[in-house]
């Protein structure tokens, strides 16, 4: 079973000019988690999931420079209120993963079970010549892996 086989092709997106309070909106209406960033040519250019957005507004740990002869902290100024604000106009290339992992459209589940396990991420982008085509989750992954084996299985 390939990628194409159980890939969802209706995938929401975000451009690589949207801005994050987009992303959230998006997150919001669709009940999603997680989605590509594309660019005009739907080439995937990163990735922005519900983690990314966490690690922005929460507490940042304070920052220590150390040199030979001294060392300065510098703290995290901003209060919690005041990152959320800001993280709503930041575009969405600034807090979202630029190294993306991806499939190809032919990639064997069993490849993508491992990939979803081992990196413990939550989706996989799919693309086909180097566009996006689909997206595949881990429930899709198990769904499709278990529906024939458990027919008539009691739940």
């Amino acid at each position: 079973m390939q990628a194409q086989e159980i890939m969802i092709s209706d995938v929401y997106t975000v451009k690589e000019s949207d801005t994050v309070g987009a992303v959230i909106a998006k997150f919001i209406t669709h009940r999603i988690s997680g989605v590509p960033v594309i660019n005009t040519k739907n080439k995937i250019v990163g990735y922005i999931s519900d983690g990314d957005i966490m690690r922005y507004i929460g507490t940042h740990e304070h920052r220590i420079f150390d040199s030979l002869y001294y060392f300065t902290v510098i703290k995290d100024d901003e209060e919690f209120p005041e990152r959320i604000k800001l993280l709503l106009d930041l575009e969405v290339l600034k807090i979202a993963q630029s190294k993306v992992i991806k499939v190809s459209w032919d990639e064997e589940v069993e490849n993508i079970a491992t990939i979803l396990g081992k990196k413990k991420i939550k989706k996989l982008p799919v693309e086909r010549n180097g566009v996006l085509v689909g997206i595949i989750s881990r429930g899709d992954v198990i769904r499709h892996c278990f529906k024939d084996l458990l027919q008539g299985f009691d739940h």
